[in-house]
């Protein structure tokens, strides 16, 4: 038999993140085929199921924090940066794939050490974002990774284009559904449903607390995720401030049975985030059949694609947003025909789709792409 080519799938960590669980959703599915290996930067019990071995690296980074986006990434990263080259070129690994910023920073270190090595960043944000908020701080050694890559994946047709300016060989691939929905939305039940980190400024949870003054009197806002402390504190502050108490259902972090319940419990899934690379839960809450109502960015252009699939409302604007949630809320009609959207348009996401579109650039180096 012949022998699976081995690809190395290298992560900050392997928390509750959305990186983490693209990362490790589609690793899974590729391992049916190739011979994956996660590598975790820090050492630390793995919130997602992972199908393949986990490796934590020689020297581990420190456990409190979700994601680098500070200064000087080579000096503060110089030993991992040694340890994980010195295990590509030991195990002999033939692809390598660098998920977010700080990662693909490594790759002209990788290129040098093993040259043959297939290296590929995959951007998991919007062009801006990373470039002037996450990672303004390390913007030249960012760039300098995206253009060591063979090859760098992006969401998005807006990302395609502003990434494809450091290296000619961008490709678009989606993030696959990440839930299984074997039981799909009524539509009738007052709940709407909202799931991601409670990150205040990203996920736009001020709009989305705003919004909810508005809520007919027998509706109700659903909520799905944690927060740093600080955020919490907002949280719950901004509860307090549009008096919304009796508007919220806050359900904290899920996942498996209590996240599909979540779902399968509304009628409606929103999403108020500032920005977006493109959304898991979003696609998550169109698996179960859920009509979409969100705020414009990147993310949610890409999956609603001019409100064919779903509504999108103005950026950053509460009384848009207001106005068509209401809509959707007081008309089953509507509930149901953008259900039937959001189950058409998830077919594009199913996750053999996405390995399909994996594996070729994982076997095929840049000089001999076409």
């Amino acid at each position: 038999m012949a022998q699976l080519m081995k690809v190395l799938i290298v992560l900050e960590n392997v928390v509750m993140d959305g990186v983490k669980r693209a990362a490790t959703v589609v690793g899974n599915d590729l391992n049916k085929y190739v011979d994956v290996t996660y590598y975790s930067l820090e050492k630390v019990e793995p919130y997602y199921v992972l199908d393949a071995p986990l490796v934590t690296a020689k020297r581990t980074v420190s456990a409190d924090i979700l994601n680098f986006f500070g200064t000087d990434p080579y000096r503060i990263y110089a030993d991992q940066i040694t340890d994980l080259c010195d295990y590509i070129e030991e195990n002999a690994f033939e692809a390598v794939i660098l998920p977010a910023g700080l990662l693909t920073s490594f790759s002209p270190f990788i290129k040098k050490a093993t040259p043959n090595v297939n290296v590929i960043a995959w951007m998991h944000n919007n062009f801006d974002t990373y470039m002037e908020q996450y990672y303004a701080s390390m913007q030249e050694e960012f760039k300098r990774g995206l253009e060591f890559a063979d090859t760098v994946v992006v969401l998005t047709d807006a990302d395609y284009t502003r990434y494809r300016q450091f290296n000619n060989n961008t490709v678009k691939i989606y993030n696959p559904l990440t839930l299984e929905a074997p039981q799909k939305a009524d539509l009738k039940s007052h709940i709407i449903a909202f799931t991601g980190r409670i990150a205040i400024q990203h996920k736009g949870i001020d709009f989305l607390l705003e919004a909810a003054q508005s809520l007919s009197k027998d509706w109700k806002i659903a909520i799905a995720g944690n927060g740093t402390p600080k955020d919490m504190e907002i949280f719950h502050g901004l509860i307090k401030k549009f008096g919304v108490k009796d508007k919220i259902i806050y359900r904290g972090a899920l996942k498996d049975e209590e996240l599909r319940r979540h779902y399968e419990n509304a009628s409606i899934f929103v999403s108020t985030s500032r920005w977006e690379g493109m959304p898991l839960v979003m696609g998550e809450a169109m698996g179960f059949g859920l009509p979409i109502v969100a705020m414009k960015n990147t993310g949610s252009d890409e999956y609603l694609r001019d409100n064919r699939y779903g509504i999108i409302t103005k950026p950053h604007d509460v009384n848009d947003f207001v106005r068509v949630l209401d809509k959707m809320t007081h008309s089953l009609f509507l509930r149901r025909y953008y259900s039937e959207r959001s189950l058409e348009r998830i077919q594009h996401f199913m996750p053999e789709t996405i390995t399909k579109q994996w594996l070729p650039v994982i076997a095929t180096p840049k000089n001999e792409l076409v």
